[in-house]
């Protein structure tokens, strides 16, 4: 039968099946084939919190999501158009998420009564005709995907158990040949992983073609579909995960600021892979230490910044937590300082493989006394680099220790990422103190403060005639700023209102805001930080798309605000403010610019779906202009963005 070609400008694939399924690495090779393709994408992986769940139950199910488009989009998308499910738990898992009408592949090999009783069926749902079947809304695709694997790598003479893995390999052969993506670098990259096991390399190559040849041949799959590349700007690009993003903005803040780094780190879900890439760079100049807990982590990390290297420590919320004194420590000392924050679901141990932005206020206010730390944010997992060397540049330009909050979503979600020009990344002075600085019979003053910045002088410990003390005891500051010991009570109060002036001066340093109002008559701004960017972006394409006005800005400054905050928020009657917590950001905005900011806020710990977006954008413009908003009239509003 002659194949069909259809043309679409986005698809969303989501593979699922039980975390020993390999379903994180069939996602991620067919993301590196759509971005080898030019496919404009995001994705949204979705890992199991157990370490081994037990096998074939909801809580072990695993989840890989991809969209791809044809043009810039900017989530990984609300709803899949195909759900690969590899058995009944992780059918069962997702079903809730999916539209009327999308496509399910599910492999029947583990349709055992056993297998459904584990998730939770009574009946086997592919053998209901019925109309009330959980199925019947949806264009299944029945295919003995294991049992075909068994058969087609029978020749490497493999145990049944070993066969069977290789069925990931032929759904992302089936997948591959359904959506016209490039086979090469797959086959290549299957050759480089499994060099060292020839039978096993071998049966993941044949089991991906026979996937791939059996959509090709079979009579199931009647229509191949077609994404064509996304127009995109000139430059180089490459597929990023926001962890990986970090790490190298880590490497070329070392680079620009010509200051070793130094990553002082405890593993915790999801900032580990920060320091197994750092690991691998100390042709950088770049140092890494595996602690024994997080307090070590960061106490290694404030000494190598004494000692005139770039300190990072690097953790999630629950680390925090522990690092909080020391983190109080370099404030007092006034060194510089990167603590990246790579946020999960919370309380105590909470969610430790989902996202969440609930940490802001902890990076606020989590410590004792009066210690201001500035907190910078990431949108998206390639601006994880930019945000890294902006994080930096405030760190060792006004010696104090910088919070960067990334979250779970950009840590591991990937997109395509421009490589930067080497050339126009900002260079970073450390401005070493040095004797010369000195006049003649001048004592080093380890707490004298620069005009500007207020930042005091750093000193590499050992340089001669600028031997000094520092530490978390209160320092005679003002004119002498000696380093001595004070406890005098006007001293404390000098001292805790400068630190706090020196963090507030950094506005000084930080572009205007970028507020998207293509009309200038919008009524209502929607203002985000971190990783609602894509949701909050796709949801505001929606309305506009339905003919009504509304404004965006996004926050990469959370401390101190950009200066011309308080004037951009007076301009609108209505401002929302959607995060993955209970009103954290909505919280700070009410108290210091007195608006009445309105929050729009889910802790699920998943990323903010932009369609539900929408409609509450939707009903806040329509309350402000007196009209309807209809974002559903138009059949393609199903998708989160144009």
């Amino acid at each position: 039968m002659a194949k069909q070609v259809q043309q679409l400008d986005r698809v969303i694939i989501r593979f699922a099946g039980d975390s020993g399924d390999g379903m994180q690495l069939t996602g991620d090779r067919f993301t590196q084939e759509s971005a080898a393709f030019g496919n404009d994408l995001m994705t949204l992986p979705n890992f199991p919190a157990e370490i081994r769940a037990p096998q074939g139950t909801i809580p072990g199910v695993s989840s890989f999501q991809v969209h791809f488009a044809d043009h810039d989009i900017l989530t990984a998308g609300d709803s899949p158009d195909v759900l690969v499910a590899m058995n009944p738990a992780a059918l069962k898992a997702n079903l809730g998420d999916l539209a009327k009408g999308a496509a399910i592949i599910v492999d029947t090999h583990d349709f055992t009564k056993r297998n459904l009783a584990k998730a939770g069926y009574d009946e086997n749902p592919l053998e209901d005709d019925s109309a009330d079947s959980p199925l019947a809304d949806f264009d299944v695709h029945q295919v003995d995907l294991t049992g075909m694997t068994v058969e087609a790598v029978k020749e490497f003479g493999l145990s049944r158990k070993d066969a069977a893995r290789a069925k990931n390999m032929f759904a992302l052969g089936l997948l591959s040949w359904m959506y016209g993506r490039p086979t090469e670098n797959t086959v290549g990259f299957l050759s480089r992983k499994f060099a060292k096991v020839p039978d096993i390399r071998d049966a993941n190559i044949t089991a991906f073609k026979m996937g791939w040849n059996f959509g090709e041949t079979t009579e199931s799959f009647i229509v191949q579909y077609e994404v064509k590349p996304a127009a995109m700007a000139p430059g180089t690009y490459r597929n990023i995960t926001g962890n990986l993003a970090l790490a190298y903005g880590l490497v070329a803040a070392g680079v620009q600021s010509g200051l070793p780094v130094f990553l002082g780190s405890y593993p915790i879900t999801p900032a580990s892979d920060i320091l197994h890439e750092l690991s691998k760079h100390k042709d950088f100049g770049v140092t890494t230490f595996q602690a024994e807990d997080e307090i070590a982590g960061v106490g290694s990390a404030i000494g190598a910044s004494f000692a005139g290297s770039l300190g990072v420590t690097t953790t999630s919320g629950p680390g925090v937590a522990l690092k909080g004194e020391a983190i109080g420590l370099a404030v007092m000392t006034e060194l510089p300082l990167l603590v990246v924050n790579v946020q999960r679901g919370g309380p105590s141990t909470g969610l430790p493989t989902k996202t969440e932005q609930s940490d802001l206020l902890q990076a606020m206010f989590g410590r004792n006394g009066e210690a201001p730390v500035p907190i910078v944010a990431p949108q998206s997992p390639g601006d994880c680099f930019a945000a890294a060397v902006e994080a930096a540049r405030i760190a060792i330009t006004y010696r104090t220790p910088v919070m960067l909050l990334s979250d779970g979503y950009l840590a591991n979600g990937s997109e395509p990422w421009s490589i930067p020009d080497v050339s126009e990344l900002p260079v970073i002075d450390p401005k070493f103190a040095t004797a010369d600085d000195l006049a003649e019979g001048e004592s080093y003053a380890p707490y004298a403060r620069d005009e500007e910045t207020l930042a005091r002088p750093w000193a590499i410990p050992g340089t001669p005639g600028l031997e000094h003390r520092i530490g978390g005891l209160e320092k005679q500051g003002g004119n002498i700023g000696s380093g001595n010991i004070s406890y005098d009570p006007a001293n404390h109060d000098l001292m805790v209102r400068t630190r706090q002036a020196k963090v507030d001066r950094i506005a000084n340093s930080l572009p205007p805001l970028e507020v998207d109002d293509p009309s200038g008559a919008a009524k209502v701004l929607v203002l985000g930080w971190g990783s609602t960017y894509g949701p909050i972006g796709a949801a505001v394409r929606r309305v506009r798309k339905a003919g009504h006005d509304v404004a965006q800005t996004h926050l990469r400054h959370l401390n101190p605000f950009p200066n011309d905050l308080g004037d951009i928020l007076a301009r609108y009657d209505k401002v929302l403010v959607p995060e993955m917590n209970l009103g954290q950001l909505s919280m700070l905005l009410r108290a210091k610019y007195l608006v009445d900011a309105i929050g729009y806020n889910q802790v699920r710990g998943l990323p903010l779906k932009s369609a539900e977006l929408a409609d509450v954008i939707g009903d806040l413009v329509a309350a402000t202009e007196g009209t309807e908003v209809d974002l559903h009239s138009d059949p393609t509003a199903s998708k989160e963005e144009n």
